[in-house]
């Protein structure tokens, strides 16, 4: 087993334990990051369920962008090669994702509106979310593994 795979993986692991979407994914990169788990634990905590269940963008997909920032983006508001690189690797990932699962939409990925009682109620009674995120979180790492490749490259992985 490879390395990307080790981490998509525990990040998938740290889904199935309770972590939401966007924490399991952006946690494995902590060490990459430079930051604390904890950091992107509490930073990525309104991210899961499409945003706080609004069934926005997939929680996943909101924990890989997280972790791009952390990694390639800037402090300085003049740093507008950060920033563009920051956005150019953002969208890399949101159209591999896409292309990868049809959406990065988390309605449309898990067919179910966790915006809505109804739809927590299907999501719990038919264990949606248990069933599928894991392979959105597994996605997302070993996506994101692949984007920060030239980004990393050198330095000390993940894992």
């Amino acid at each position: 087993m490879n390395q990307t795979e080790n981490i998509s993986q525990e990040a998938a692991s740290r889904f199935r334990q309770g972590y939401n979407c966007a924490q399991a994914v952006g946690s494995v990169f902590a060490r990459d990051a430079g930051v604390p788990e904890e950091t992107i634990l509490r930073a990525a905590a309104g991210f899961g369920a499409g945003m706080a269940r609004t069934g926005g963008a997939c929680g996943a997909v909101s924990g890989a962008v997280l972790t791009i920032g952390l990694i390639v983006g800037s402090t300085d508001c003049d740093e507008k090669e950060a920033k563009e690189r920051t956005y150019a690797l953002t969208r890399e990932f949101i159209t591999r994702f896409a292309e990868r699962n049809g959406s990065v939409s988390c309605t449309e990925l898990l067919g179910c509106d966790l915006s809505t009682a109804g739809g927590q109620a299907r999501a719990r009674e038919q264990n949606i979310t248990r069933i599928l995120c894991p392979g959105y979180v597994g996605d997302a790492v070993e996506i994101l593994k692949e984007v920060l490749a030239p980004v990393t490259s050198g330095r000390p992985t993940t894992g």
